[in-house]
């Protein structure tokens, strides 16, 4: 009689657990699949559009992302927006981890290609670190870098001061900001949308 039982007992649990199999697979009638839920695990390399990246007080949403790529080696550049304010924040991988804010200025008259091996702007010296032609993926908005290919060149001035000047189908856009420490950022997954929509 106890075997009966138990033999009884255990039929219910296996059934009980092949039901539920069956329900998050959405094998039964009226159950939908589990949906897989992004990570929230983020960091500077692997940020999505939607998510939010506070510093310095600010909550920035990233609106895009722009993947640079030259033969094997690639970094990115997050559209960042935060009302009418976009940055772009450049993360790259190169025996550490380099990270900088930039942002879009036209108070630098570039008109040729290439420009210059030193710069000067503002108060600062720059000098041309790298340089190249890099293929190009994107999502989100990105505003006019819309190009499959982009002629790019770094420089650094004194401290932690960059600027990049890329070029996108014969369109220049220079950008200027500092490199920061990626530990200075707080990041909070988003839900996958943009904010702005722009």
């Amino acid at each position: 009689m106890t075997i009966i039982i138990w033999l009884g007992v255990f039929a219910i649990i296996a059934g009980g657990a092949y039901l539920l199999v069956l329900q998050q697979q959405g094998k039964l009638p009226g159950s939908k699949p589990k949906k897989e839920l992004p990570s929230l695990k983020r960091n500077v390399f692997n940020l999505q559009v939607g998510d939010i990246v506070q510093y310095m007080g600010i909550d920035w949403v990233v609106e895009g992302k722009l993947t640079y790529t030259v033969d094997e080696y690639s970094w990115m550049e997050y559209m960042l927006q935060d009302n009418n304010d976009i940055r772009w924040l450049s993360v790259e991988e190169d025996d550490t981890v380099e990270v900088a804010l930039l942002e879009a200025t036209n108070q630098l008259d570039i008109s040729e290609t290439p420009p210059p091996k030193k710069l000067n702007f503002g108060d600062d010296t720059y000098k041309c670190v790298d340089s190249g032609l890099a293929s190009m993926t994107r999502e989100g908005t990105v505003k006019r870098r819309t190009a499959s290919r982009c002629q790019y060149f770094d420089y650094e001035g004194s401290g932690d001061k960059v600027l990049s000047i890329e070029v996108w189908d014969g369109e220049i856009e220079v950008t200027i900001g500092s490199s920061i420490n990626p530990r200075s950022l707080t990041i909070l997954p988003g839900d996958g949308n943009r904010v702005y929509g722009i």
